[in-house]
Parts: C-alpha cells; structure tokens; sequence
C-alpha cells in the first residue's frame, strides 16, 4: 500500500512537471508568433465583455454594458459561447488576456478567477492587463483630434468624489503612477498647466463640475471593454509578460471594506 501511494505521488509529480513543460513551450512558440487567437475577458466596471482576436482582430464578441446582479453567471454565458464559436472554426487557442484592475472589486475578482479556470483547464498562458490603460485604447484609436501633446487620464468611478486614475502621454506611457483621487479643482492642475489633458471612463462624468480650467477636455460615452484589449494583448506577448496563474491577483488599488446594508442596520 505505501509502495502504492509513493508511485501515485511520483505519477502526480511527473503530471504536474509535464504540465509546467508543456505550458513553457507555449509561452517560448507563442512569442516566437507575429500574431495569435486570444480569449480577452473585461469585467472591470458596470459592463461585462469577452471577445476573441485572432490576427490581431476581433472575430467574436459579446457585451453587456448595464450592470447586473448575475454578472458572474453573464460571463459564464459569454465564455462558453466564445470557447465554443474557437472549438467550432478549429482554431487553437494561444492565452487568455483578463482586465486586471482597479475597478470592481467583485467585477475584478470573478473577471480573474474565470480567465484562470480557462488557463488551467487548456493549459495556455495567462495575461494581465492594466484596465486603465484598455479604457484609454478606444480614446487612440477613434479620436484623432487628440493633439500631439495631450495627456491622457482614464478614471474610473470608486464612488463619492473619488475615482481611479493614471495620467499616461499618447505613447500610453506612464506620466503618473494609477492611485485612488478624491478629485477638486486642483487635483490635475499641474498638468493642466501644461497643456491639454482629455478625461474619460465612468469616473469622468461627476468631475466636469469641478475641473473648469480650459486645458480640460472630457470625453464621453467610454467604457473598458474586451474588444479592445487585443492590442495591450499581442504587446504583452511580443515582451513575453505572462503572469503565473497560480498566483496571479487583480489590481484592486485599494483593499475590499465590507458594509453592512442600511436596511439590516
């Protein structure tokens, strides 16, 4: 029985190191590719999305952009008809791209728990993107009279006055670190100063109110959504960032409070 039992571990072990192996030489091929089919989850805000890129565009989406008390069971919904429209054009699938944060907390959590799931069950690698910069993507993309030297700050609501923000140039490279405003008048006057700076995301909305200088510009209608995450995706492959899945969490930006309902008080 103990020889019975020693055998099983080594069996696990060697499963386990295949495993590893395999999933290496994905990662190692996958680089090597000037282009890949990846699964893109984002559930950062109100909205949830999954598309699937392949060649660097999309061939499948589905969205919901109202939020929703079963957001877990939309998602399930979402992937399972994204996995099965791959399965059925016989296409392999290369990683599994997840909006990481800030945001939702529990949009984050489920967002990050799914795409792992997917990681594990078909062995592919894992990748983890800023969601503030995927929100910035549609900004580039679609709005061409942004100036040469305006400043990008996507935000995203975390209630109150307060918002999630970054402050990147059009390179979308970082000028300030992301970190959690309670925004005034003189929260983003020091780049206000020196130019034009464009405002945008679910955050933006309750801050026109309080940011009146001329450089401020504010565009609306903008949400972080999977069908634009396929640029951020194919560069994080070209610098071979892949997350380890085991370990991999959100970027919460600030830690979960419990609250107890008013109605329960």
């Amino acid at each position: 029985m103990i020889i019975y039992f020693l055998l099983q571990k080594y069996a696990n072990i060697l499963i386990s190191e295949n495993i590893a192996v395999n999933l290496r030489n994905k990662k190692r091929r996958l680089s090597e590719k000037t282009m890949s089919c990846i699964l893109h989850i984002e559930t950062s805000t109100q909205a949830t999305s999954v598309a699937v890129s392949q060649d660097g565009s999309n061939i499948f989406e589905k969205v919901k952009k109202e939020g929703s008390s079963n957001a877990s069971v939309d998602l399930g919904v979402f992937v399972d008809e994204a996995l099965s429209f791959i399965d059925s054009h016989a296409i392999p699938l290369d990683a599994v791209a997840v909006s990481c944060g800030p945001g939702s907390y529990t949009g984050l959590r489920i967002g990050v728990s799914m795409a792992k799931g997917i990681c594990y069950a078909k062995n592919v690698p894992l990748l983890g993107l800023e969601t503030l910069k995927v929100l910035s993507v549609p900004v580039l993309l679609y709005h061409d009279e942004l100036p040469d030297e305006a400043l990008l700050c996507p935000m995203i609501d975390a209630r109150r006055m307060e918002v999630y923000a970054t402050v990147y140039n059009r390179a979308l490279k970082e000028v300030r670190a992301t970190q959690a405003d309670i925004v005034d008048e003189h929260t983003y006057e020091a780049f206000l100063e020196q130019g034009p700076v464009y405002f945008f995301g679910n955050g933006a909305e309750k801050c026109k109110a309080k940011i009146q200088h001329p450089n401020a510009h504010f565009i609306d209608g903008i949400l972080p959504l999977a069908t634009m995450m396929a640029p951020l995706a194919e560069q994080a492959i070209a610098k071979q960032d892949f997350k380890d899945v085991a370990y991999f969490e959100p970027f919460y930006l600030k830690e979960f409070i419990a609250t107890t309902p008013k109605k329960l008080l």
